[in-house]
């Protein structure tokens, strides 16, 4: 069995990704990453396909009593997917959901309002959407993103991640209309063990991707 590849940090492993959408004649309008991880790959991809970089945000719903799990997740517009699985396992009801989900959709805005800055939000009716993200794991946050998208009235949605378990991937061929993913290894314990270098990407230095890219 080939092992998969370690991608070197993230700007490799987007040019990667960009070349095998132009590979694929992806013909895109605009690129979103996912932050904050998303953006170095996002720069790249977009400067490949030679098109604008933009965000699309959306935040997990943690668990009662821990946050850190996810139970689901919810984009800035509210567009929310959730875990049924992982919901009914907590103990949570309705009611902490429903607070749980306007709090973190108001957090996403907040967030998308932040990175964009005087940038108006970009009119994606009717476009293809090249969605960037490091990798997926579970893949809540990317499916409550791609939910917005389709809310939002693009016509073609594709995903691009260097990396992902099948069945999440499988999940995601579902949602998107295309969905490239460099690397789908059966032994899958978390995103950075396919990097070499994964440091945590902080607001400030993942913003300064979206200013990166010539006009």
């Amino acid at each position: 069995m080939t092992r998969p590849r370690r991608f070197r940090d993230r700007t490799e492993a987007g040019e990667l990704l960009g070349e095998t959408l132009r590979e694929r004649d992806i013909d895109a309008d605009i690129v979103l990453a996912v932050p904050r991880g998303g953006l170095p790959l996002g720069r790249a991809v977009a400067d490949e396909l030679g098109v604008p970089l933009d965000v699309v945000v959306a935040k997990k719903i943690g668990a009662p009593g821990n946050p850190e799990y996810a139970i689901g997740a919810v984009a800035s517009d509210g567009s929310v997917r959730r875990n049924e699985e992982a919901f009914r396992g907590t103990g949570g009801d309705e009611m902490y959901f429903e607070r749980k989900r306007e709090e973190e959709a108001a957090n996403a805005r907040r967030k998308a309002e932040r990175y964009r800055g005087d940038r108006a939000d970009p009119d994606l009716s009717g476009r293809t959407v090249v969605v960037v993200d490091d990798g997926v794991a579970t893949g809540s946050t990317v499916k409550a993103c791609l939910l917005r998208l389709r809310n939002a009235g693009v016509d073609r949605i594709v995903l691009a991640v260097p990396v992902g378990p099948p069945e999440t991937v499988h999940e995601l061929e579902g949602m998107a209309d295309e969905v490239v993913c460099l690397e789908t290894p059966e032994s899958f314990m978390g995103v950075g063990q396919f990097y070499e270098r994964f440091e945590q990407v902080s607001d400030e230095e993942a913003m300064t991707y979206l200013d990166a890219g010539t006009e």
